[in-house]
């Protein structure tokens, strides 16, 4: 079955968010619409529409006209079987002592790692990313040096595989949460394949919006890999809800956004520790003074 997308960039969050809604009204309607912050200090918003049949490109001009976005880019998908893909072309990682890997290279666990399974299918975060690598060297780098993070929450969590890896090493019982109900039913299926139910407690919220989130804090780590807009905004929240000499690791940065982040995080009272870059993306890691 063919599929095609049709894509287009505008200016601001409200237009892009009234743009992908007059989109769900085309015939033939798309089967899927997205609405995503390009995260270049641009402005713009990418706004796109997904479709088992031809779009309507008359349709779509009109749109893109009567709300200033740039003409639509249509184009066809080739008909690929994209799981079975990416379980051929995505390798196993290992990221510290953390070996991500998919069912299909069950067979190639080394016996002196923390595995973690987590499926092709999955496409919250399989681990390939820089930015998930490097929050796992990161915990890595922190459990090596002595540290033992009781309490610990994943805000963003997406598959929770931080949460997972946080869960392989050290005994508490790691919160993850995420604004995508989706991801957090991913979460849980990963938990679930991994053999870890209930040593994570999954959760829907936006940022630290939650009663079990408050309720857990003071954390002694706190993972954020999301994207830099959202980390600034968070700033006040992650400080407010870390342990004294407790440890933030921040991720999804480019890394020419790294020192704006930074900068957010310092000025609420927090120590930058380290930043590594993996590719474009960067990972931080500060700490709350005691």
């Amino acid at each position: 079955m063919p599929t095609y997308t049709a894509l287009t960039t505008l200016p601001g969050k409200a237009k892009a968010e009234a743009l992908g809604e007059a989109m769900e009204a085309l015939t033939p309607e798309p089967y899927g619409v997205g609405v995503f912050e390009i995260e270049d200090d641009s402005g713009l918003w990418e706004v796109g529409g997904y479709f088992t049949e031809a779009p309507d490109e008359a349709g779509l001009a009109l749109l893109a006209t009567l709300h200033e976005a740039r003409p639509f880019a249509v184009s066809e998908l080739p008909d690929v079987d994209w799981v079975a893909k990416v379980k051929r072309e995505l390798a196993p990682i290992r990221a510290g002592r953390f070996y991500l890997y998919g069912s299909h290279d069950a067979d190639s666990v080394p016996a002196d790692v923390e595995p973690l399974l987590i499926e092709a299918a999955m496409a919250f975060g399989t681990g390939h990313h820089g930015t998930t690598q490097g929050c796992l060297r990161a915990l890595d780098r922190l459990a090596t040096q002595g540290v033992v993070a009781e309490k610990v929450a994943d805000i963003g969590c997406g598959t929770a595989v931080l949460a997972m890896a946080a869960a392989r090493i050290w005994p508490g019982v790691p919160v993850a949460s995420d604004i995508d109900p989706v991801a957090v039913e991913v979460a849980e299926a990963n938990l679930a394949a991994n053999g870890m139910a209930g040593r994570v407690t999954c959760l829907e919220a936006t940022g630290f919006d939650h009663e079990a989130i408050h309720a857990g804090a003071p954390y002694d780590l706190i993972f954020a890999n999301i994207l830099k807009g959202p980390l600034i905004d968070l700033a006040p929240d992650v400080t407010s809800h870390l342990a004294p000499g407790g440890h933030v690791i921040l991720s999804g940065l480019l890394n020419e956004q790294a020192e704006a982040v930074t900068a957010a995080y310092v000025a609420q009272g927090l120590a930058q520790v380290e930043a590594e870059q993996i590719g474009d993306w960067s990972t931080l890691v500060l700490k709350k003074p005691i």
